[in-house]
Order: C-alpha cells, then sequence, then structure tokens
C-alpha cells in the first residue's frame, strides 16, 4: 500500500474531509493501492468544525505528523490542501516540491499569477511531477465534437475570489492558451468578466449568488452551439485523475493551463476595480 500525506492550513474542511472517500472509490475503480495515512495541519484546530488534527487523524486512521518535513519524509505522495487559502501555497511548495515526489496542489493554486510561476520553478528546479486544477475541469458536459471557440460560463460561490477559479478553468480547458485581456462589469449581484483573445476566441464568465455551473460552448460557423447544466461526479472524476497521476506520474493536460487560469483570474480580480475597462493581460507579466 503506497500512502498519502495530506497538508493542510486546518484539516477539517469539506476537501478533507471527502477526498479520502473518494480516493478510495478511484482506487477500486483504477485497481490501485493508496490510503491517506498522514496528516499536517498549520493551525491545530479547525475554525469551520471545532476539530483537532488527532481528532481528524482518528477518524480517517491516520498519522498526525509534527512537521512538513516527516510528513514528505513518510509520505509517498502528498497532496497540499489549503483550498480556501491559496496564499499558503508557496510556503507548503517550497518546503514540499524538494522531496521530488508525485503532488498534488489543490485549487486555488496560487493567489497570484507571479505566485503560481515560482511553484512552476520550484518543481522545475528538483523535478517534481505536479498538478493542480479546479474539479470543474473534470465535468463530463464539458466534451463537445468541435473546437470551441465561444463560451458563457456561469457559477457561483460564497465570494468571487475563491470561487471564480472553477469557471476560469472551465474556459481554459475549453479555449485553451492566449488570452490577452479581460473586462469586468457589476451588474447588481452579477459579475461579467470578458475574456478576450488575438484571434475569434472569447469568452464570457457570469458570476452570481446560487447561479447554477452550466457552459455554453460554440465552434464557430457550421457548428450547432450546445449549453449544458454540469451536474456530472466532477470531483470522483478529479480524484480518480489524482490517483491515476500518482500511479504513473502524468498529468493529463497541459500544465501551462493552469498557469492561464491562474493569470485569468487575477487579471478579473484587478479589472474590478476599474469596471468596463479592459485589463491587458500582460501587465500581470510584469
Amino acid at each position: 500500500m503506497k500512502k498519502i500525506g495530506f497538508i493542510d492550513y486546518y484539516i477539517s474542511e469539506w476537501h478533507a474531509n471527502n477526498y479520502p472517500k473518494w480516493i478510495g472509490e478511484a482506487c477500486e475503480a483504477l485497481g490501485a493501492d493508496y490510503k491517506v495515512a498522514y496528516a499536517w495541519a498549520e493551525l491545530d484546530v479547525s475554525p469551520k468544525y471545532g476539530e483537532t488534527t488527532a481528532e481528524w487523524c482518528e477518524k480517517f486512521g491516520a498519522e498526525k505528523c509534527d512537521t512538513i518535513e516527516e510528513l514528505c519524509e513518510k509520505s509517498d505522495v502528498i497532496v497540499i490542501l489549503a483550498p480556501s487559502d491559496p496564499e499558503k501555497h508557496l510556503g507548503y511548495a517550497e518546503k514540499v516540491l524538494k522531496y521530488g515526489k508525485r503532488t498534488y496542489i489543490d485549487k486555488t493554486f496560487a493567489p497570484t499569477y507571479a505566485e503560481a510561476k515560482k511553484i512552476f520553478n520550484i518543481a522545475k528546479k528538483y523535478n517534481t511531477p505536479f498538478f493542480s486544477s479546479s474539479a470543474l475541469r473534470y465535468g463530463e458536459e464539458l466534451a463537445t465534437e468541435f473546437d470551441c471557440r465561444e463560451a458563457i460560463i456561469t457559477g457561483s460561490g460564497s465570494n468571487l475570489p475563491e470561487y471564480i477559479v472553477h469557471q476560469t478553468e472551465m474556459v481554459v480547458k475549453k479555449l485553451g492558451l492566449g488570452a490577452t485581456q479581460v473586462k469586468t462589469e457589476q451588474y447588481g449581484a452579477q459579475t461579467y468578466v470578458h475574456v478576450a483573445y488575438d484571434d475569434d476566441r472569447q469568452a464570457t464568465i457570469i458570476f452570481a449568488p446560487s447561479m447554477p455551473y452550466t457552459a455554453y460552448m460554440y465552434g464557430g460557423e457550421g457548428t450547432k452551439p450546445v449549453y449544458k447544466a454540469v451536474k456530472s461526479a466532477f470531483f470522483v472524476n478529479l480524484i480518480t485523475d489524482m490517483v491515476r497521476f500518482f500511479e504513473d506520474g502524468t498529468v493529463s493536460f497541459d500544465t501551462n493551463e493552469t498557469l492561464e487560469v491562474m493569470k485569468i483570474r487575477e487579471g478579473a480580480i484587478r479589472a474590478l476595480e476599474t469596471a468596463g475597462e479592459w485589463l491587458d493581460l500582460s501587465e500581470l507579466e510584469k
């Protein structure tokens, strides 16, 4: 049995509480053998559920580690969680990636494009295989028979900075690399993020309270537009791909798309300050 180490800001949160079950199901489906065996959290008591790291470990049959280094030494593969606290990811990655062990880093990958690039550079330095993704990349409804040229993606969450990564991931999955500008517009509780490219591609993200995840996709002249509610088991699909990655060390998509997601996301947040004006994403390269 190969052992997974969970690193978190506080371990008792929705992702850490659900991933072990899905990892077990993915192992059964793939014929793999992994177990969440170790956990370390910066905060001992979860501010969400009041549960300590030791209590979480007892519940999930894991061993509490006193340091990140101890966890990295004992684990075969590593999961950096802290899904609501991406500002923690760079610091954790600096300690984890030097071990060279296959690592998954949860959404949101990094708070800024600059920090995202730093994490990639660390992984490159130590030749460490890793990947990160929003689970919405794995929505089965995103599959189309044509190459998507236009997309309208809707969704929601308790706050835009944390949750817009999901819609941004969907945009990048469908339209690929090459976004050049973003423009944000606010209409009451609705936020529109327009993404422009230097060719005929274009996308709009609509973020609003209680709005479901949906995708309108169009391939241009000669194709029929597709509109779908995204309701498939995207989290299960993500975890299955994570376990497959732990097995063979390959990432199922171009990891440059992760940097593209971070760039568009940061641009959208920055553009809120100058609503209605285009923001050149090349500014984030400086």
